[in-house]
């Protein structure tokens, strides 16, 4: 399964959508998550990229790959941050959003 959480932005092909943090981390803990791409803000209120960044870490929930797709510059540096100083070997943390490459291949995999 390929994640991506956002409370507001259309989800990409190949990828289920988590609008919340709790959403997200119960997808995290019941299936394995190749692609992961995470959103800082989730609206105003509900917790944010940063705790389920936070969560990763203490239980860990690693994917394969971690795309921050978050237009906040301070929130998707500290989500980087975070997940960066406990990344185990192998997985791979990217500080932007999947690339469009990435995004196309994915698409036609669904279409097969």
């Amino acid at each position: 399964m390929n994640l991506y959480m956002d409370d507001y932005r259309r989800c990409p092909q190949g990828f289920t959508l988590a609008r919340n943090a709790e959403e997200c981390l119960l997808l995290l803990q019941e299936y394995k998550v190749e692609i992961l791409s995470l959103d800082y803000d989730l609206g105003p209120g509900e917790p944010t990229g940063l705790e389920v960044a936070a969560a990763i870490v203490r239980e860990g929930l690693f994917p394969e790959q971690i795309y921050l797709h978050s237009s906040s510059l301070s929130g998707r540096r500290q989500m980087y941050e975070m997940l960066y100083g406990s990344l185990p070997e192998g997985v791979q943390l990217f500080n932007h959003p999947v690339p469009p490459e990435l995004l196309s291949q994915l698409e036609k995999k669904e279409q097969r």
